[in-house]
């Protein structure tokens, strides 16, 4: 495929198909800037929109720059163009948390099925069959976050167990924390014209049997508030980890977990992420744990399986996305 005519339309193409990346608590933490001199664009963090509490390291926001990289970097391949990607390209910049350059046509290794499918994934926080995820698809999603430098391992029935046990921790912490309730509740609201946050149609029920702990958004006390439903007896868990633990693996994560989310919707399996764990050094450190005995930094828990497909979440357009930076590219 030749490389396309960077025009105002496809710029705007490709902004979109970033923005589509999941990102805590819909925060969409990104901004997106073209130096239309190298033909570069540059993903920066968009900080106001950080969680301070849930989130005081920047690591889950650092994910969502990653799988907004991920998504750019196919997009830019579907147009014909070859990506070139650096992350953190400017230590004196650290808001500028990577660079993806329009390089010469794309390889033919390019993937048309992810491109597709980022339009088309979307969080399932809804109860999933009891249907396993073929052996063959696991395997494929294990290959591609090792493409993207990460390990996807998926912990046997004990381990599993005793992963959502410290979930389960995290999320009572959660909820029990007034800063980090009132944070979470921010973002859990009827958007009314704002392309950020969580609507309540995307948020979910609780699983009736309180097997896998299901985020609470709007960090309610009191259980019998919430909407509840049994959940799947056994839940396909997979825990998404990096050896190391710097900004770097976690953009590198982030652009792993998207690849990973894409081709599962290509397969039509469902995922929600369970982050609450990862929210407390403690807990998440027990996590790097679970799946064997060597050590690595858990960045990510996926539920996987086959269920509804859940419905949009609200998205900034591309204009939104690039307003502090005037579309001066040809049309």
């Amino acid at each position: 495929m030749r490389p396309a005519v960077l025009n105002v339309p496809t710029l705007e193409k490709l902004v979109s198909a970033a923005v589509a990346a999941p990102s805590i608590h819909n925060t969409q933490p990104w901004r997106f800037r073209l130096d239309p001199d190298t033909v570069t664009l540059e993903i920066r963090a968009a900080t106001d929109r950080g969680l301070r509490h849930i989130d005081p390291t920047g690591r889950a926001l650092h994910l969502s720059g990653g799988c907004a990289v991920l998504n750019l970097r196919v997009a830019v391949a579907h147009f014909g163009w070859e990506p070139v990607t650096r992350l953190l390209p400017r230590p004196d910049e650290p808001e500028l948390l990577a660079t993806v350059r329009f390089g010469g046509t794309a390889s033919a290794a390019s993937t048309p099925h992810l491109y597709d499918a980022l339009w088309r994934r979307r969080s399932s926080r809804f109860p999933f069959s009891e249907r396993p995820v073929p052996a063959a698809v696991l395997i494929e999603l294990a290959e591609a976050a090792h493409a993207e430098g990460a390990l996807l391992s998926r912990p046997e029935p004990a381990a599993t167990d005793r992963l959502l046990r410290l979930i389960r921790v995290a999320e009572h912490r959660n909820t029990a924390d007034p800063d980090r309730a009132a944070e979470s509740r921010r973002w859990a609201h009827d958007p009314n014209g704002e392309a950020l946050g969580m609507p309540p149609e995307t948020l979910g029920p609780q699983d009736f049997r309180e097997r896998i702990p299901m985020r609470d958004f709007g960090a309610h006390r009191h259980p019998a508030e919430l909407t509840a439903r049994p959940f799947e007896n056994r839940p396909s868990i997979a825990v998404l980890s990096t050896v190391h633990d710097r900004r770097t693996d976690w953009l590198r994560a982030g652009q792993a977990l998207e690849r990973v989310l894409l081709v599962a919707t290509a397969h039509d399996v469902r995922a929600s992420l369970l982050h609450q764990a990862l929210e407390w050094p403690d807990l998440r450190d027990q996590l790097g744990q679970v799946p064997d005995d060597r050590h690595t930094h858990a960045q990510m828990v996926l539920r996987l399986g086959y269920g509804p497909e859940g419905p949009p979440s609200p998205r900034r357009t591309a204009q939104q996305a690039l307003a502090e930076e005037p579309l001066s590219v040809a049309r």
